[in-house]
């Protein structure tokens, strides 16, 4: 196997403070919790503070960011509910085998980022509203946001900025929630739900029933994850040196698989937004070619995990049709929610949902040491019932069939 040596994973046992390797000096944003608390006391807006138990984890510059461990109310991703529904399942069912107290809302509304990162054909005070809309609903029903969708969390961080640094549009926003009867909300951190299963991984680790000591995986970092409002992404000093953000290799690592390294890690996954869009062979293009294709070509992984909506979409749909052009493609593609649930024993069809997926991801399955034939048996038992008008759904006890 050719792996490239381009920023290897090094570690090491060095206790230097992740704030003074990273980078030396001040980040390059003010401490927004710390601008959100003074507006608070200036009595423009209420902050929702995250609930005990909390976790806490370093960000690229130092700070701690709180995480919750429950009590969070799950703002869905419209893609994960519409083209890959075992992801958004798999975070739930991780929950409640830790019997975590968690809301499943539902009345709370799309982010609208789309429209706003893809189209521009919204305003700053809607979109705002939206925003604060769904986090005063988190606070009505008592629980705090977690949010799904890294396209949404990307998006209410850079909705945060906004609502700190311009007046008028606070002013805007506080017109449309009195209208609406609802409180100007806004959490005290902005989390997205991989924060959590990082900060969870040991405990994942420690209710593990499959050995993955064999399975390679290469990771995708999602870019809005990442790369925007780069001060609040976690980063730890002892993966890849803290040079990258921790988010999935941690997770890969905690579980006892082997994080593969290629050279085109920080590259898009070629969704992009607009790219999909209006140029969408160039997405699918760009998925396969210039990501999918390094990762064989450099790591042949079993796996690729990456986490947000848009990422497992384009690269595990995008490889049909370089498939059909006989390109070196073939990587099944999963969430880091979905690769933690396969680990605790979760059902890879009932829970997980594996066959909305493009890619044939038997062989995975057969190396995790999962029997995918007697599975699909199972799920299509449940099927049948439900077609047969025996069962309205499939409840979570039908899930957790064994």
């Amino acid at each position: 196997m050719s792996v490239t040596t381009q920023a290897p994973a090094v570690h090491t046992e060095s206790k230097v403070p992740l704030k003074e390797f990273v980078r030396k000096g001040e980040p390059p944003t003010e401490d927004y919790r710390e601008k959100l608390f003074e507006l608070e006391a200036k009595g423009e807006l209420e902050v929702q503070r995250v609930p005990e138990p909390i976790m806490e984890v370093e960000t690229k510059y130092g700070r701690k960011k709180k995480i919750p461990v429950e009590h969070t109310w799950h703002h869905k991703s419209c893609g994960q509910c519409g083209h890959i529904p075992g992801y958004s399942t798999s975070i739930f069912w991780l929950h409640r085998q830790f019997g975590l107290d968690y809301f499943d809302p539902k009345d709370q509304s799309s982010c609208t980022a789309w429209n706003y990162y893809a189209s521009s054909t919204s305003n700053s005070a809607a979109q705002a509203a939206i925003a604060v809309r769904n986090f005063a609903q988190a606070k009505l029903d008592g629980y705090f946001p977690l949010i799904h969708c890294g396209t949404s969390f990307g998006h209410y961080k850079e909705t945060r900025e906004e609502i700190i640094h311009h007046p008028e549009l606070r002013d805007q926003v506080r017109r449309i929630m009195d209208r609406l009867k609802m409180p100007f909300v806004f959490p005290e951190e902005i989390v997205h739900y991989s924060e959590w299963i990082h900060a969870m991984r040991h405990r994942i680790a420690e209710r593990q029933t499959l050995d993955f000591s064999n399975i390679v995986s290469t990771v995708h970092p999602a870019c809005h994850y990442h790369k925007l409002v780069v001060e609040d992404a976690i980063y730890d000093r002892e993966l890849y040196d803290g040079q990258r953000t921790a988010i999935v290799t941690g997770l890969v690592e905690a579980l006892g698989a082997k994080a593969a390294d290629y050279s085109t890690w920080h590259d898009c996954c070629g969704f992009g937004f607009r790219h999909i869009l209006v140029s969408r062979d160039f997405s699918r293009s760009f998925a396969t070619i210039r990501k999918i294709e390094r990762m064989k070509e450099e790591a042949d992984p079993d796996v690729t995990i990456t986490h947000d909506t848009g990422c497992v979409t384009t690269l595990d749909k995008s490889q049909f049709a370089a498939q059909a052009h006989g390109r070196n493609v073939g990587i099944p593609v999963l969430s880091d929610a979905q690769f933690a649930a396969l680990a605790m024993g979760a059902h890879p069809y009932n829970v997980c949902q594996l066959h909305w997926h493009g890619v044939d991801n038997k062989p995975l399955l057969e190396k995790m040491g999962i029997d995918h034939k007697k599975a699909w048996e199972e799920f299509e038992t449940i099927a049948e019932r439900i077609e047969s008008g025996e069962l309205d759904f499939m409840t979570w006890e039908d899930a957790d069939v064994k």
